[in-house]
Parts: structure tokens; sequence; C-alpha cells
């Protein structure tokens, strides 16, 4: 059996689609929430079944750009509406 040049165009062009997808996922690069006393009870109350909505409101408390300032390249800064955090900061 021998390939037509068709079957051929046809494997570059997967190949090529995989080698983009690869190319535009990667490693992780957001931190995940810290394993430590402070932000054990926001673990816990997601592994109780609470909503990220309810336990983000609570990360205002600490990180509110003052206390906890946030790096250049973050997102959502406090003041520009609901804060988001459990939202790319995972608890697991």
């Amino acid at each position: 059996m021998s390939l037509k040049k068709s079957d051929a165009l046809f494997i570059v062009l997967v190949l090529v689609v995989l080698g983009i997808f690869f190319a535009l996922t990667g490693k992780e690069k957001t931190r995940k929430l810290p394993k430590d006393p402070t932000h054990a009870p926001f673990a816990q109350m997601r592994a109780e079944g609470k909503a990220k909505i309810e336990v983000d409101a609570l990360c205002a408390q600490c990180h509110d750009g003052v206390q906890i300032p946030f790096p250049e390249s973050h997102p959502a800064k406090p003041g520009a509406g609901v804060m988001r955090c459990l939202f790319c900061h995972k608890t697991d």
C-alpha cells in the first residue's frame, strides 16, 4: 500500500495542527492557592462545596493590593469589579 499525495497532505496537516496545539498550551503559569495555615480555611470551604465566588469575596480581606501588592502583570486590580481569585488560583 502506498501513500497518495492527498494522504501525505492530510498527515502533514494533522501534525501542523497538533504542533500548534502543543505550542499554545504549556505549563500552568498561575500559582496555586498556598497550602499554609492562612489559606487552609479557604481550601476547606471549597472542599465543603462552597462556590468559588463566595470564597473569592474573602480573598480581598488581605489581597487588596495594599497589604499584599499584586504583580504588575496581574489581570484584575482592586476596584475593577469582582475579583475572581479562584478562577485562576486553583485549590488543588
